[in-house]
């Protein structure tokens, strides 16, 4: 029998798809050794997004598929390093900080408070070392979201600790204040409160740092696009008409400061009877894919509108950690999946040329 060349099994291996960076294996850079020794052979695998999730079935079907494919058992070893990626031009990267994901709605009341904060938590469940920053000074929701009360310390007198919740960090204006108490302030000061949040926190060693933005294209949004450097935004919509209206202010606004457009997730999407099952689209149907068809972005996902999303967001342990095994859970995974895929290939080489495959032969 003729020995298996380590080039065959490259070849094979480019048959396989990644499902969230929507390339081949080989083709997406992800193939970092293959060996070859005894009449097997060793593949190393390394994600750009945070994985444990899928890493042991994703291993398991590599397996199957060369052993299938080759009639060659491997070993199949999937890990996952997130990298900083490009940012607007002449925004500096902040240290430690390798990505920052801005969460952004055209108007209020689609849910993107409580869509980012699942998705920043799943994005850590996935084994990512997340931030959360909450960018609405006059409506922030957060510490509540997260289950958190109290005020920030600082060890230095210059910068704040981040709030802990769930295994993410946080910094909100509500934690420095009466979560009664109104904000009275105007635009500037508002940027000069943002800026503060977010330069002032000693925020340590982050993967993503994930902002919610308050609705609307305002100064807010502005001063995050000039300012912070952004690897991409995540608009969130209902189907409605007139939140797909103002969504698309957004989603233009972004491309206008140069902000990429990881993609849209459409919540409240449909609504699925808890006593009959019978589904239906309260908001309308498809406003999403449509809009992500027509401004040639990536639909991420949708969201349904269930009850349960809303009440644990409310009582301070969000669907992912409330019910970690559930099919809601399961919807914010893949949302985080795709988004960090989306982050991910900002700065991939469109060339094909994948030099890093190492390559031993024994």
């Amino acid at each position: 029998m003729t020995d298996i060349t380590q080039e065959q099994v490259e070849t094979s291996l480019r048959a396989i798809q990644d499902p969230y960076l929507g390339k081949d294996l080989v083709s997406a850079g992800v193939v970092k050794g293959i060996s070859m020794a005894g009449g097997g052979a060793s593949v190393a695998l390394e994600l750009p997004y945070p994985s444990l999730g899928v890493a042991p079935a994703l291993a398991e079907a590599v397996a199957a598929h060369l052993q299938a494919d080759l009639h060659l058992h491997a070993e199949v070893k999937v890990s996952h390093r997130i990298r900083a990626h490009q940012v607007q031009r002449g925004v500096k990267l902040m240290e430690g900080i390798k990505n920052v994901i801005a969460v952004a709605s055209g108007k209020g009341g689609v849910g993107k408070s409580t869509t980012a904060v699942n998705l920043a938590l799943a994005l850590a469940r996935e084994g990512a070392a997340v931030g959360m920053l909450d960018a609405d000074i006059y409506g922030p929701s957060q510490p509540r979201m997260l289950g958190l009360a109290g005020k920030p310390t600082s060890k230095d007198g210059k910068k704040m600790e981040p709030m802990e919740g769930h295994g993410i960090k946080a910094m909100s204006i509500g934690f420095l204040i009466d979560e009664e108490t109104p904000m009275v302030w105007r635009g500037p000061m508002v940027m000069q409160a943002l800026e503060q949040l977010l330069g002032d926190t000693r925020w340590g060693e982050l993967d993503y740092l994930v902002v919610d933005l308050p609705p609307g294209t305002g100064d807010t949004q502005l001063t995050l696009a000039q300012k912070v450097p952004v690897s991409g935004a995540v608009i969130v919509t209902t189907p409605q008409d007139i939140a797909l209206l103002d969504a698309r202010k957004g989603l233009k606004m972004f491309e206008k400061v140069g902000v990429p457009i990881l993609g849209i997730i459409e919540n409240m999407s449909f609504y699925i009877c808890p006593k009959c099952g019978n589904e239906d689209d309260i908001f309308g149907h498809g406003g999403g894919v449509a809009m992500a068809e027509q401004y040639g972005v990536e639909f991420l996902g949708a969201v349904p509108l269930d009850r349960h999303i809303r009440d644990e967001a409310d009582n301070g342990a969000p669907t992912v950690v409330a019910q970690p095994d559930s099919k809601l859970a399961k919807i914010y995974l893949e949302l985080a999946r795709h988004t960090a895929a989306r982050v991910a290939l900002q700065a991939v080489d469109h060339s094909h040329k994948f030099p890093n495959i190492v390559v031993q032969n024994r």
